[in-house]
């Protein structure tokens, strides 16, 4: 198990320990953790811009969002075509996404309530179809590990930000928050189910992740079993949405950081 598991499987004892004695548990204060870098920033977008992405995200356009192992009624010199037409191009900045932090759902002193997880930039075709191009660090350097249709990532983040807050997501949900002044804000229809139209404070998410995710934490007897990933959705979510287990590192799972260049995963937005 590694050191990170081991911290978070502590913490997730610790809390219960706390709650066993009748006391309280105040998560941090602080809201996420530091903010990329330009510099880390210009990578991720230059790894975007690379030819070959912008070639396959050509392709991703005139197949509509469908993967590649599905068919396509288009013949491949159409697809080529109408890849070649689609004339992909990046547009606004490049943002940090964030995630809802194993460390805060397990109750860490001193855990952001969201880390950066990757970053997104948004992509249009030329017939007005969007996607979100991820990048993250991996070995070292900046390179794109999933596309996905629409733009929730860079759309939520630049809500947040002209409100004040910074946006985060709740993965196992497909959910979108916004974290201002010490609560945590819906920013989308299964956010409001989440923790109503006013929000909650951050203590009182706290708790709730607790009680949704806190015995399927890294180094839990639901990780060991092998079991990791297995819990269900939200079944209102938006379909395509991916709900895996909160792990110490990242919550892409297969779509991202198991070696896979250019992941595609499709997805409409709930909003």
């Amino acid at each position: 198990m590694s050191s990170h598991r081991v911290r978070l499987a502590r913490a997730a004892a610790a809390l219960a320990a706390a709650a066993a004695l009748g006391l309280a548990v105040a998560p941090s204060a602080q809201a996420t953790d530091q903010q990329p870098g330009a510099g880390d920033l210009a990578a991720a977008r230059a790894a975007a811009q690379n030819p070959a992405v912008l070639d396959r995200l050509g392709h991703f356009f005139a197949r509509k969002g469908v993967p590649p192992t599905q068919p396509l009624a288009l013949s491949p010199s159409q697809e080529a075509q109408a890849a070649s037409a689609a004339a992909p191009r990046l547009t606004g900045d490049t943002v940090p996404v964030r995630t809802l932090d194993a460390g805060f759902v397990a109750g860490r002193p001193g855990a952001p309530v969201a880390t950066v997880e990757f970053t997104a930039t948004r992509a249009v075709a030329a017939d007005g179809q969007s996607a979100s191009v991820w990048t993250a660090r991996q070995n070292g350097s900046w390179q794109v590990v999933n596309i996905a249709s629409g733009s929730d990532e860079t759309d939520y983040a630049a809500r947040a930000a002209a409100d004040g807050g910074t946006a985060f997501r709740e993965p196992q949900l497909g959910a979108w928050y916004e974290l201002k002044d010490g609560r945590v804000l819906p920013l989308d229809d299964t956010a409001r189910r989440s923790v109503g139209a006013h929000g909650a404070t951050v203590a009182a998410y706290q708790q709730l992740v607790h009680q949704r995710y806190g015995d399927k934490l890294p180094g839990s007897a639901y990780d060991t079993a092998g079991r990791a990933g297995g819990f269900q959705a939200d079944p209102a979510a938006a379909p395509g949405r991916a709900a895996p287990l909160l792990t110490a590192g990242t919550a892409l799972g297969a779509t991202a950081l198991a070696g896979v260049v250019i992941g595609v995963r499709s997805r409409r937005r709930k909003a």
